[in-house]
């Protein structure tokens, strides 16, 4: 039975994020709101809820995980980053884009697109994530809340926590969040290419 934890969408209790938290380290998986649509959550390391999120969501091996980072020093140290692709991407950051870019040694292989060696980052633009991030240090992994056979996100904590609340262990509820997902923006050639057009305005990278 998943804990439903009922936070400020603008001053997010400590007591809970604290709580969110302990869920993460202790090797739970959480469903949580951003500034696009909810997400499932995990700890970087953690082979049992990547998992988990496999097979809520039916993915492939080739599925891109997206690392949720508090600020560009977590960011830096995930992927490889050139002057240039910087710029553009701190233009657009904190927001509601993923960037997929070549990985650093930091991230464990299991995460890793089995041919590219890319991963996907964001940092998001949302005061309940980036206090669960500060709070537990580390980036978090993560994925779209999209299930299958579903064209759209779940938005609603209380219908996540209803549906879910046999395969996640948190859902926190901060209100409505969007209903698309990020946009994805693919960085591993060196030049953009557009993945996925979502929440973010794609414009400024076509």
């Amino acid at each position: 039975m998943a804990r439903y934890l009922d936070v400020h969408p603008e001053n997010p209790q400590p007591r809970l994020i604290s709580q969110a938290v302990e869920i993460v380290r202790s090797g739970g998986l959480i469903a949580y709101p951003t500034d696009s649509c909810y997400a499932l959550g995990a700890q970087l390391g953690n082979k049992d809820a990547l998992d988990r999120i496999r097979t809520i969501r039916q993915l492939d091996d080739k599925h891109h995980f997206t690392l949720v980072c508090k600020d560009f020093a977590q960011l830096g140290q995930l992927v490889q980053i050139d002057n240039d692709v910087f710029r553009s991407i701190k233009a657009v950051t904190p927001g509601s884009y993923t960037f997929i870019l070549p990985a650093t040694k930091e991230v464990p292989r299991r995460l890793l697109h089995p041919k590219k060696k890319t991963v996907g980052v964001r940092i998001p633009d949302h005061r309940v994530v980036q206090a669960l991030l500060a709070e537990l240090g580390e980036p978090l992994l993560s994925s779209t809340l999209l299930l299958p056979d579903e064209e759209e996100p779940l938005t609603q904590g209380w219908e996540i926590k209803e549906r879910l609340e046999h395969v996640v262990d948190a859902v926190i509820d901060s209100g409505d969040s969007g209903s698309d997902p990020t946009t994805v923006i693919d960085y591993s050639g060196g030049v953009a290419e557009i993945v996925r057009r979502g929440m973010g305005d794609p414009s400024r990278f076509e």
